[in-house]
């Protein structure tokens, strides 16, 4: 087996057949990560390689050969030198729980995210985005997470603006906080988990940090800051600067915002952490919603035509040849397609008519698309029970084994009245699952149930043949899980 480690050096000595590794810079433990297997490599830049299986190798080139370095380079006209040596990517099984981990020099992806290439792009740079936001300043809590997600989600999208335009950025931005507010109306309000400054007390789970909270809210403050500036391009020149004081080191929220204060004194002249309203206070430890949001007119010309469309199949009476010739969704970026469809998540149940006739005019088309695209689509079938695409659900679940393609249909599935037939493609597929993915299936199979039946569910679950299968639990009562519809990387 290959062995790779997120270190800057490695050596091989074959006659003993032992690898190591040196690190020479100083990182937290949760970026020391190792990964064995049959994993063959390419150059894909100067400084980066791809790893991956040999049946996977010649994707990962086509998709990612000579744009890793041009991602590199944008990060490094706007945030200063990249520090870690070489930037190599190794791509895991469809079981890796995560989207992708930023580990130094070597990040960690998940190899079905090669199949949507859109998705595969922000996730890469939001990664590449890390190097500077996370691995060379870390929050030094978990309370206050958003220090790296917040601030790598911006600089992912000065990146992708720098090298894509304005208007992909504004488009990638508002499906990201459409789902913030999607998250925002099951946990409610007043969740404690919606703060950028969560306090770890009991009812508070640690891994319900990892939410669109943490990177959405926490990009909106950036944002915001960047905006009292009055220019990205100052708001740069301090990142810089914050970058070059603490790197390699931890840090509280109260450092970037005593440094940011430090490095604009106009604004401290102005009190601007006391702006009515917009306190930095309540930015940190107020639940809720972002306190501003980004104008994102600039990218209109992409998200004018989804709005268009999805207004054209929601209006009574339906008028279907209009809504079916109105454009074709082939020629549209995926990002234009799962914003159209998260909407229409967003409205489901929709009248019987409605779902019928977007299967006839889409269904076939959406099969051939991507994984994100198709499970929305998917999860549009299970929320409005729609039966004759039902077998689609069934084979989606049967090759799809990442937490982010089963998690938001097992909930869906659980949540309405198709517990037995998740049930029973559980069964099946079972084996093929992450243990920790497993486990959070089976919680999900027995949510709603009384305590016995939801200790017989998870254990049956747990040993269940794929055989007969006639003897069901009751239906779930019909309830929210918390972190549905989530899609982040680490």
């Amino acid at each position: 087996m290959q062995v790779l480690m997120s270190a800057t050096q490695s050596t091989y000595e074959e006659q003993e057949g032992v690898y190591q590794f040196y690190m020479e810079y100083p990182i937290p433990a949760y970026l020391v990560a190792l990964v064995a297997g049959d994993l063959v490599p390419a150059d894909i830049g100067p400084r980066s390689k791809v790893w991956a299986e040999p049946c996977l190798l010649p994707t990962a080139i086509e998709k990612l050969s000579g744009r890793v370095e041009r991602w590199l380079s944008a990060a490094e006209r706007l945030y200063g030198p990249y520090m870690w040596g070489r930037y190599d990517i190794v791509f895991l099984p469809p079981s890796f729980p995560i989207v992708a981990m930023e580990n130094p020099c070597l990040t960690f992806i998940i190899s079905s995210i090669l199949e949507s290439e859109e998705f595969l792009i922000i996730d890469v740079i939001h990664e590449v985005a890390h190097s500077w936001f996370g691995n060379a300043v870390t929050n030094a809590t978990w309370e206050e997470m958003w220090l790296s997600e917040g601030l790598a989600t911006y600089a992912q999208r000065r990146i992708t603006t720098e090298t894509y335009g304005t208007a992909f950025t504004c488009l990638e931005t508002a499906f990201r906080l459409d789902a913030l507010h999607r998250q925002m109306k099951l946990l409610g309000e007043d969740n404690p988990v919606s703060k950028l400054q969560v306090k770890l007390e009991p009812g508070v789970n640690p891994s319900n940090l990892m939410n669109l909270f943490t990177y959405e809210k926490g990009y909106c403050f950036v944002y915001y800051l960047s905006q009292l500036c009055g220019d990205p391009a100052h708001f740069d020149a301090f990142l810089r600067a914050y970058i070059e004081k603490y790197k390699f080191t931890s840090v509280v929220a109260q450092d970037l915002l005593d440094s940011f204060l430090a490095f604009f004194p106009e604004l401290k002249e102005q009190c601007i952490d006391s702006k009515t309203g917009l306190e930095f206070e309540r930015w940190l430890n107020a639940t809720g919603p972002p306190l501003m949001e980004p104008d994102l007119s600039h990218g209109s010309s992409l998200t004018s035509p989804v709005e268009t469309l999805f207004s054209l199949w929601t209006t009574e009476p339906l008028d279907v040849a209009a809504a079916a010739s109105s454009v074709n969704i082939a020629e549209w970026r995926t990002f234009q397609t799962v914003l159209f469809l998260d909407r229409l998540l967003d409205g489901s149940p929709l009248p019987h008519e409605v779902i019928s006739k977007l299967s006839e005019c889409y269904s076939a088309q959406l099969d051939g698309m991507n994984a994100e695209i198709r499970i929305r689509w998917l999860q549009i079938i299970v929320r409005n029970d729609y039966y004759p695409d039902l077998y689609k659900v069934r084979c989606f679940l049967e090759n799809q084994m990442s937490r982010m393609y089963t998690i938001p249909l097992y909930e869906d599935l659980c949540t309405g009245t198709l517990k037995s037939f998740a049930l029973e493609v559980f069964y099946q597929t079972q084996n093929q699952l992450h243990p920790n993915l497993r486990k959070t299936i089976q919680q999900i199979l027995a949510q709603g149930l009384n305590p016995l039946l939801a200790m017989d569910a998870a254990a049956v679950a747990a040993d269940a043949p794929a055989a007969g299968r006639e003897d069901k639990p009751p239906e779930a009562a019909h309830g929210a899980i918390s972190l549905r519809d989530v899609n982040v990387s680490a």
